[in-house]
């Protein structure tokens, strides 16, 4: 009899380029390929509910290209400790591969399965599949990691080329019996009343082969337009993050798509969408050397800033889109209607909420995870403490973003603001909720509150 070896997928739901399920498939006998539900393990954040939606389809295009080469996905849910040895018991598995996970909750769990499994005498690896750059392998000359990007961003350049991706398996062969397997609609993972999604389905479609689609059509079409990336109303930028924050493609693939055959228009801006992917690595190295990135501050002299308590209705104002500040509004309207909101109006959006209405950047933070398709354990947070000012490398506290001025320069003729605010030249459109000169005033004088009570200490 074979023991099967076990592929126990995460945030890396493709065939190509898998390196866990390359070397089940290496190993020769046959292939469990396993998602496992986990919202019961202590410290791993459970998914809001836009990344909830993505993830059902997401799980049934993998189940649908896994058959087609002869494979089958098996659906668990539960804590990892628990169903991941009660699923090598009931197929006799003699080996468990994944693809690593960089937050420390998610790294302590798989340490101790790692352990665990071992000692029964399991083949138990893991690989690296979804950063380019591990976060130990780039550190300043201390060994320490970086605080700030560019000189992170030039590290990562003086290190050899990242791999090359590997090709998908043309076939996969299953245990003789099939293991049983959760019904994916069963885990209710998509909204029914009120169903908010209809604008999620009209935007996206989830899974691989959409992701390489996506992903191909970017590098010979909009590449070429990427700089005017900071354009909203302009089609210049990639879509490619929910795909990534899924694993749908790794940076792998992203990278060396970038590295190949290009028009001279879309090279020359190939860079540039590198350094913004690098990002991504650098996010995920703040975050494995700040696990508690979502809920405290990285720079702990924000512990003593005098955040406000929102009255009532303001904070539905600005997730509603209805401010009265037409970029602000346009902004949280693209996201609630597609999980999705353009990245030059994610910093005006944020900027507006920590900064001219005072609120915790946490708040937005957990907003943002909720509705958002691509919202990522490392990103999402790094990116609202870089503009809160409290983040790794931030951008300088009075760096207020002024959203008139910023709809001013990239949305000139208001052809993203007309879109997703159609009245915004009516009557009915509100006044604006705040003074913005003030408002900005009042957030300064804060931040001074905040460091004269840091230096008195």
């Amino acid at each position: 009899m074979t023991s099967p070896s076990i592929v126990w997928l995460r945030d890396d739901l493709r065939l190509a380029d898998n390196p866990a399920l390359v070397a089940a498939v290496e190993k020769g006998e046959p292939v469990v390929v396993l998602f496992l539900l986990d919202d019961e393990t202590d410290g791993i954040r459970p998914l809001g509910g836009a990344s909830r939606w993505w993830l059902h389809h997401s799980l049934a295009a993998l189940a649908e290209s896994l058959r087609a080469i002869g494979g089958r996905l098996t659906l668990r849910r539960g804590p990892q400790a628990r169903e991941l040895p009660r699923l090598v018991d009931e197929t006799g598995a003699g080996a468990v591969f994944w693809n690593r996970r960089y937050g420390l909750a998610a790294r302590d769990a798989d340490a101790d399965l790692k352990s665990s499994l071992r000692e029964r005498g399991l083949d138990v690896r893991s690989f690296q599949a979804n950063l380019l750059f591990e976060p130990w392998t780039i550190q300043t000359g201390q060994g320490q990691p970086f605080k700030v990007f560019t000189p992170f961003w030039r590290a990562c350049l003086d290190r050899p080329e990242p791999r090359h991706p590997e090709a998908a398996p043309d076939e996969l062969h299953g245990p003789r019996t099939a293991p049983d397997s959760d019904d994916l609609d069963s885990w209710s993972l998509l909204p029914t009343a009120p169903d908010w999604a209809e604008g999620l389905r009209d935007s996206w479609t989830p899974g691989e082969a959409s992701a390489l689609d996506t992903l191909e059509r970017f590098a010979t079409g909009h590449l070429a337009d990427y700089g005017l990336r900071d354009e909203p109303a302009q089609e210049a930028t990639s879509h490619l993050s929910p795909h990534l924050r899924f694993g749908e493609v790794s940076p792998f693939q992203v990278w060396h798509r970038m590295r190949g055959d290009l028009t001279p228009d879309a090279r020359e801006q190939a860079s540039g969408f590198l350094r913004e992917l690098v990002w991504r690595e650098f996010n995920h190295t703040v975050l494995f050397a700040n696990p508690h990135l979502a809920t405290k501050n990285y720079r702990p002299e924000f512990d003593e800033f005098p955040w406000h308590e929102l009255e009532p209705g303001e904070l539905e104002a600005w997730q509603q889109g209805t401010t009265g500040i037409p970029l602000v509004d346009a902004g949280m309207r693209e996201l609630w209607t597609t999980g999705y909101m353009h990245n030059r109006v994610r910093m005006v959006t944020a900027s507006f909420l920590v900064k001219n209405l005072l609120a915790d950047w946490r708040v937005g933070e957990q907003w943002f995870w909720d509705t958002l398709v691509d919202a990522d354990e490392a990103n999402n947070p790094a990116n609202w403490q870089w503009t809160a000012g409290s983040g790794a490398d931030a951008a300088p506290y009075f760096r207020v973003f002024n959203p008139v001025l910023q709809a001013d320069k990239f949305d000139k003729h208001r052809d993203y603001v007309r879109r997703w605010v159609p009245e915004v030249d009516d009557d009915s459109y509100p006044e604006p909720m705040v003074d913005l000169k003030a408002s900005r005033r009042a957030a300064l004088d804060a931040y001074e509150a905040m460091r004269r009570t840091t230096r008195t200490e």
